[in-house]
């Protein structure tokens, strides 16, 4: 892929970097979106994942792009690395985060797998299973399974063997198994996301507890910025008394449609300015809502503040 060494960190480097040309340029716009959508996987933040990007281009930048016989590799690579790298400072940062976290929102309408050959690993609700891997193995999952990416490939990237690699792809998979349902079709949720924004615009609480599993659970994410539960809250009825409340001391005025959020639509929750309050998704493998996301906090809404 590359001949050189490797960083302290783990990234491929080559030493005598050379000034940046046109084409280095060309090559690195060329992969950046898969390079993002790597990253996002990783970190569920879109805030952290711009920034291994930007710090895979210093990279590229810094090398002696001569000896890269492999431009896309090198670059992904290098983003994967620095990805795994992150993640173990992104935990520990959660961990002394006000109230639920959750994963922040990406527009997906002009790109629905965000650079990837397929849209897995990008529903927020998986995105918060995989906080529960380790970051070797999240890498394994992303790869192989958004990605397309061969076993052999796989530990390439992770600097590994290919025995490993399957490891860490087992072990990935089977803890996802065991902690995922079934999704339901797109044009289900569809249907759902819609009857959801019909009856959050008119106030319609009983048709929201309608729409509601009996084991429902919503998570509310302020980052204590915004008020937000600082807990989840379970059951129709409790849940149902949160979006009441929240409609009217916040969204009695606010308009609600349906965007495209991580591959999935949502709702999309802004006030008369057109300012994102919320982005609200639904996870209802069985046609009723089991999981509630409600992103309240500004600094994951920037995504949505020109829709």
């Amino acid at each position: 892929m590359v001949s050189g060494r490797a960083d302290a960190d783990g990234t491929p480097a080559t030493p005598g970097c050379s000034a940046v040309t046109a084409d280095d340029l060309t090559e690195f716009l060329a992969i950046r979106p898969r390079l993002f959508g790597i990253a996002y996987r990783m970190l569920a933040s879109a805030t952290e994942a711009e920034d291994v990007v930007q710090d895979a281009w210093l990279r590229w930048q810094g090398t002696d792009r001569r000896k890269v016989h492999n431009p896309a590799a090198f670059l992904i690579t290098t983003t994967t690395r620095l990805a795994v790298n992150a993640a173990g400072s992104a935990r520990a940062r959660r961990e002394r985060y006000l109230g639920p976290w959750l994963p922040e929102p990406v527009d997906t309408s002009a790109d629905p797998t965000l650079g990837a050959e397929r849209a897995e690993a990008l529903d927020a609700a998986v995105l918060l299973l995989l906080e529960r891997l380790t970051p070797t193995e999240r890498a394994a999952y992303v790869l192989r399974e958004a990605f397309d990416y061969s076993h052999r490939q796989v530990a390439e990237v992770l600097d590994t063997t290919e025995a490993n690699a399957r490891q860490l792809l087992s072990r990935a998979r089977r803890h996802l198994a065991s902690q995922r349902s079934s999704p339901a079709s797109r044009g289900e949720r569809r249907r759902l996301v819609e009857t959801f924004v019909a009856a959050a615009r008119d106030g319609n609480l009983a048709r929201l507890e309608q729409l509601l599993a009996a084991d429902v659970v919503a998570r509310s994410d302020g980052g204590g910025r915004v008020a937000a539960a600082r807990k989840d809250v379970h059951g129709p009825a409790r849940v149902t008394n949160l979006l009441d409340n929240v409609w009217r001391k916040y969204w009695r005025t606010s308009t609600f449609r349906i965007v495209e959020a991580n591959g999935e639509p949502a709702v999309l929750v802004a006030d008369g300015d057109g300012t994102p309050q919320a982005v609200v998704a639904l996870s209802a493998p069985d046609g009723r809502v089991e999981l509630l996301l409600i992103v309240v906090n500004p600094d994951k809404l920037g995504q949505f503040a020109a829709g």
